[in-house]
């Protein structure tokens, strides 16, 4: 008994010190994550004239992975999005179908401006896009498919309202960005794949792009709102992407709605 007295008395004595190192070993974080994982089904009107004049309108699927990290009190804050999406596609006299797959990656540095008290953020800056994807025709025994491959550097804007309706407290956000130059793959008009990868005819098939022959545009507007301690968001998503390039002329227009959730969370590191 007299030994289960000593080691309670020396437990008690070297807990505070345990709990004083413990805090001293982590160090939490300055920087602030805001990601939303979202999920958007739509419309979608397709046009590739490299495998049919025809335009092709169906249903679109598309994920969304939408990061922004800031450190508090800076000015400076980075944008991360993954983009995953499918569509399904059929023609005027629903004969023929294309199939549509596309990953997205975007990487943005924006400016902040906080303004009435932190209400009203508002975001400007640029940002990169990466496109890599695919367009499969059903109709076509040649050619039928086409490959998607672009790179895009855009101006880029944000602005982001809290307000309350109520109880509630609610965020209403718009996001802008288009495209103002880049580089992308396109196969001549006329021109197999077979020539380009199998013969290496290489007849102008990685293209600068400016404003003028890729004239395209990506809008998003979203409200969040908690329930609990959940926050969810609902929103539209307007992207319309269009370019004219080796006498071909490609579009893709999505006209999605947007639902999902997102967490605000901050990092703690660790001291091994």
């Amino acid at each position: 008994m007299k030994a289960l007295k000593i080691f309670i008395v020396q437990a008690l004595l070297i807990l505070p010190a345990a709990m004083t190192a413990q805090e001293a070993d982590t160090i939490p974080s300055a920087k602030v994550i805001t990601n939303a994982q979202m999920l958007g089904v739509g419309g979608v009107n397709i046009l590739d004239t490299y495998l049919s004049p025809e335009k092709y309108t169906g249903m679109e699927v598309r994920y969304i992975s939408h990061t922004i990290r800031r450190r508090e009190g800076a000015r400076w804050s980075r944008m991360l999005v993954h983009q995953g999406s499918f569509a399904y596609a059929d023609n005027r006299s629903g004969n023929g179908n294309e199939i549509s797959g596309m990953y997205t990656f975007t990487y943005g540095v924006h400016y902040n401006w906080d303004l009435m008290g932190g209400k009203l953020n508002i975001m400007a800056g640029g940002q990169a896009d990466i496109d890599l994807g695919f367009l499969y025709n059903t109709r076509n025994g040649n050619n039928p498919a086409q490959a998607r491959l672009a790179l895009n550097i855009s101006p880029s804007a944000a602005a982001a309202y809290r307000f309350r309706l109520g109880n509630v407290p609610l965020k209403a956000r718009y996001e802008v960005s288009a495209p103002l130059f880049g580089v992308m793959f396109s196969p001549n008009y006329g021109q197999s794949y077979y020539e380009i990868f199998s013969r290496g005819n290489y007849d102008h098939n990685v293209v600068p792009t400016t404003i003028a022959t890729t004239p395209s545009l990506r809008q998003m507007l979203t409200l969040d709102f908690t329930l609990g301690k959940t926050t969810l968001r609902v929103g539209y998503l307007g992207d319309f992407r269009q370019a004219k390039v080796n006498n071909l002329k490609y579009h893709t227009y999505s006209n999605m709605f947007l639902i999902g959730f997102v967490r605000t969370f901050k990092l703690t590191h660790i001291i091994p």
